[in-house]
């Protein structure tokens, strides 16, 4: 296999996200470079100016079946697949026409954001799975010491450094890029069996084959002992607070040693929080709690937490359910305390000041809110309004887009935007978007959130309209968003919600209890009234609790089967009132 750099001649151009297109090809036109496409690519092109071979007067044979069948025939893939330096090869180009192809461009259809939609069908699912797509991908890439593929328009930046100069690829980039081509296949099909294992008629049955797609967020500084190495995943169909989506605000990078104790301490300091409905924190130290306790403030639980075992904590992780105020990271930070990790929903500016001040390497990780007033309604009433306009949906909390790597976050935050143009009519919802873009000067002059706003700013305000996009934030503490962001043209109303009434809490029981078996005497609206003044969220817990209730009984071969009782209803709601102070 030589390291020669391979020059491009020929490419084949066929993408449902055209992000980028046209500018990629203007440079392979102004190289020489004879450009394939199908279908839609081609009338983009052919819009924008660009000379483009329709695929067909490559093959001789019509695009059929609504584009179904266009690209898998024998004068491409052998395009694709042949090798150049062996003889039989040559010979069957030569006898059956076949020319090379030096460059694959293609992305597959939007299955993953299909599915992500509120209501989608079977067959609209089904019919987003690309075949010749991954087909041409797998050729080119099987072939990479001489074909080079690009499978996203992320991609196409560092191509054009290069190829605009040289008019060819290296080795090292062809193998890079099919690397990335067979994780982007495999990740498609990961997603497709999932989906289809999830739609099974017996949803209670095991998969044969267990497949799980995770993103990389972070190179750890190393694993569990120093001379191994490490990396941190997130599961991307996860939502909420987590260790894998918090923003690290401060300090050296995590070990895994690190990552494991920090999220372990997150987990119980939301179990907490949920349970006493109280400030809460926990100490954690080599996967053992050395404290824990909830108070009225959030400085006197960590005080407790740290009085547990003080001699255990030296050199422990701290979690916290409620933002860092001042008096919390006095507490924390005294003469004789010694801390990693300490992780929060966010950390008030002079508290972070403070505890950067007392360790300059303590990591200080920004989880996003864990408490607030929750379930007021509204990423329901923003996945309602999608389903209302029969738009696209994305869901993205805010601080799964932070990373503490340069550039990093705005690249994902352009992602989103990108997809929602490619996706439009499309809505996206930003959950605590008070952790993506806060007031400036509350992270103490954090550079990262800086540079997010200035994007989130240039996508609302940029050259390229938002057309069929609109964007909706969701926060339980407007004070912390950052003004800009609340002028005309950028978020122009403000909507509040109020708890629900009493007909929304009834209709927020039935919609929970849709689907369950449920004992005759469960009366929604009876329901409702007992659970005044709780929010939706709440009234979503009550069913979960009196759900797990019916479960013990058959756990206990009390009953046969699982029904979710009338009594179980009421004493669930009874004990959420009663944690939140509700006269029941």
């Amino acid at each position: 296999m030589s390291d020669a750099p391979v020059p491009i001649r020929r490419a084949l151009v066929s993408v449902s996200d055209k992000t980028g297109l046209v500018e990629l090809a203007r440079a392979l036109e102004r190289r020489g470079v004879e450009i394939i496409s199908t279908g839609g690519t081609a009338r983009a092109l052919r819009e924008a100016g660009v000379m483009t071979t329709p695929i067909e007067e490559v093959t001789g044979f019509p695009e059929i079946m609504g584009g179904r069948v266009k690209t898998l025939h024998p004068l491409i893939h052998g395009g694709l697949l042949a090798l150049l330096d062996e003889d039989s090869h040559r010979d069957a180009m030569r006898r059956h026409r076949i020319d090379p192809i030096d460059l694959v461009v293609v992305n597959l259809y939007p299955f993953e954001e299909t599915i992500a939609r509120d209501g989608v069908t079977h067959a609209e699912a089904v019919e987003q799975i690309d075949i010749g797509g991954p087909s041409m991908v797998r050729s080119a890439a099987k072939n990479a010491h001489r074909v080079t593929v690009l499978t996203s328009p992320d991609q196409y930046g560092a191509f054009l450094e290069s190829f605009e100069r040289d008019g060819a690829t290296t080795l090292e980039r062809r193998m890079a890029l099919m690397r990335a081509a067979f994780e982007r296949t495999s990740a498609y099909d990961a997603a497709i069996a999932a989906y289809l294992s999830r739609e099974a008629a017996d949803a209670e049955s095991f998969p044969r084959e267990l497949a799980r797609r995770f993103e990389k967020v972070d190179d750890l500084r190393y694993g569990e002992n120093p001379h191994q190495a490490a990396a941190l995943y997130r599961d991307p169909r996860r939502s909420g607070p987590s260790l894998a989506s918090a923003r690290q605000l401060h300090g050296k990078p995590l070990s895994y040693n690190n990552v494991a104790d920090a999220a372990a301490a997150l987990e119980l300091v939301i179990d907490l929080r949920r349970a006493t409905e109280r400030p809460s924190a926990a100490v954690i130290k080599h996967a053992n709690p050395c404290g824990a306790a909830s108070a009225g403030a959030v400085a006197d639980a960590a005080r407790l937490a740290m009085e547990g075992d003080p001699l255990a904590a030296f050199g422990g992780i701290v979690a916290l359910s409620d933002a860092v105020t001042p008096e919390a990271a006095r507490v924390l930070a005294t003469e004789d305390a010694f801390l990693e990790v300490i992780v929060a929903p966010r950390f008030e500016a002079p508290a972070m000041d403070a505890l950067a001040a007392r360790w300059a390497n303590v990591r200080l990780l920004e989880a996003g809110d864990l408490a607030g007033p929750p379930g007021g309604g509204k990423t329901p009433a923003a996945k309602a309004a999608a389903a209302q306009t029969q738009a696209n949906f994305i869901s993205i909390k805010g601080p799964e887009l932070m990373s503490r790597y340069v550039g990093d976050s705005e690249a994902r935050l352009r992602e989103v935007f990108r997809k929602a143009r490619q996706a439009a009519p499309c809505l996206v919802f930003f959950d605590e978007i008070d952790s993506l873009l806060p007031r400036r000067g509350l992270g103490g002059g954090d550079a990262v959130g800086e540079r997010v706003l200035a994007q989130f700013l240039a996508e609302m305000d940029g050259v390229e309209e938002l057309t069929g996009v609109l964007v909706l934030g969701a926060t339980n503490r407007l004070d912390l968003l950052d003004p800009a962001m609340l002028r005309p043209g950028r978020f122009d109303e403000i909507v509040e919600f109020e708890l629900p009434d009493l007909e929304a809490r009834s209709e927020i029981f039935a919609a929970h209890l849709r689907g369950r078996r449920v004992s005759g005497d469960a009366n929604p609206r009876e329901l409702a009234a007992l659970a005044s003044g709780l929010s939706g969220a709440q009234i979503a817990e009550c069913v979960r609790r009196a759900a797990m209730e019916a479960v013990r009984r058959v756990v206990r071969e009390e009953e046969r089967s699982v029904e979710i009782r009338a009594v179980d209803l009421r004493a669930a709601v009874r004990e959420e009132a009663g944690a939140t102070g509700e006269a029941a």
